[in-house]
């Protein structure tokens, strides 16, 4: 049989299809026992709504997309959890877009939105910047950042979300040095980006304050990957004045660090320390157990789900920023003395 329609279900129970149409929607008065036979009948035919026609009468997709740089990263999984928590309470689908951390992928995903296929946008990007900005500010639909950025001139239409990763890896690296560790590396993304260079701002400044005179060559670009952590560390450790402890700026490119250090022969805690960065479960999976900076993820995609559903259902948002605090969650990795 053809596709149901609630044409098909008037016909069977002896009812216009109006009277179908209220009974399934919930909108508009329909008999207890009318509606009953209704769903039974609708049911027994394998009725399915047309959510095509829905959208053309409402307007509303009820998908959200979900833009992130890299899907093989398992830091996205919590936030996609907690993305989903939100969305499911409001029958909303997940879209989830692969930017390939690239700034034509971040506008496509952006199109996307403009287009229709989604009714709001969460976008996770390394770097925010003009030419992203501008195209999110012009969306007539709701979105939230993952990062935190104000335009120059103001009039910013987004909200963001984010934690605060210039603290993180200061955190990480002030508790290396608190053990007396001077010869810090450091593996971080590229600093001509926004977060790129956030973090390594707060390795450098991590240093100053612990009267550490900051070594530009021992810290190295990568690309947030586990092959980018380990190629970067091979560099680090065939130094002779090697570091006593390398921070990277997630854990993928910490267990690079980590295979690094294992093919050089060199014992980790014992002979060089390690801190990632984002706390995922791969963290406590590994051997040392690695110290990590917990980036509260899951919360950010909860905050940033819940914030786009206010602003679909036009309930007042309080603040456009949310800010998140890490924490350091100290294992084996970077204990020197014990």
């Amino acid at each position: 049989m053809d596709k149901s329609t609630i044409y098909h279900i008037a016909q069977q129970v002896g009812v216009s299809p109006s009277t179908v149409s209220r009974a399934l929607s919930g909108n508009g008065y329909c008999g207890v026992k009318t509606k009953e036979r209704i769903l039974r009948a609708a049911k027994a035919l394998n009725y399915a709504p047309d959510h095509a026609a829905k959208m053309l009468k409402t307007r509303r997709t009820n998908k959200i997309i979900f833009a992130v740089p890299d899907i093989c990263n398992p830091f996205y999984f919590d936030m996609i959890n907690g993305i989903n928590q939100v969305l499911e309470e409001y029958g909303y689908l997940l879209i989830l877009y692969y930017t390939k951390h690239s700034l034509k992928e971040e506008l496509k995903a952006v199109q996307n939105v403009k287009e229709k296929v989604a009714d709001g946008l969460i976008m996770v990007s390394f770097h925010f910047c003009e030419e992203n900005i501008e195209a999110i500010n012009a969306l007539q639909a709701p979105v939230v950042l993952t990062n935190q950025y104000i335009s120059p001139g103001g009039g910013d239409k987004f909200d963001y979300v984010y934690v605060d990763t210039y603290t993180g890896i200061k955190l990480g690296t002030e508790h290396l040095a608190k053990q007396g560790i001077e010869r810090i590396g450091y593996i971080g993304g590229k600093l001509n980006e926004q977060t790129g260079f956030q973090r390594y701002c707060g390795y450098r400044d991590a240093l100053l304050n612990a009267n550490i005179e900051v070594d530009e060559t021992l810290a190295m670009e990568s690309n947030y990957t586990e092959s980018g952590g380990y190629l970067a560390a091979k560099l680090l450790l065939k130094r002779a004045d090697r570091p006593q402890a390398i921070v990277a700026a997630n854990d993928l490119m910490a267990l690079g660090v980590m295979k690094a250090c294992e093919e050089e022969g060199l014992a980790i805690p014992g002979d060089i320390a390690v801190v990632g960065m984002d706390n995922t479960d791969i963290a406590s999976r590994v051997h040392p157990k690695l110290t990590s900076v917990a980036l509260m993820q899951e919360e950010i995609g909860r905050n940033a789900a819940q914030i786009l559903m206010n602003r679909l259902h036009d309930i007042p948002v309080d603040d456009r920023e949310v800010k998140l605090i890490p924490r350091l969650v100290v294992r084996k990795s970077s204990l020197r003395h014990g």
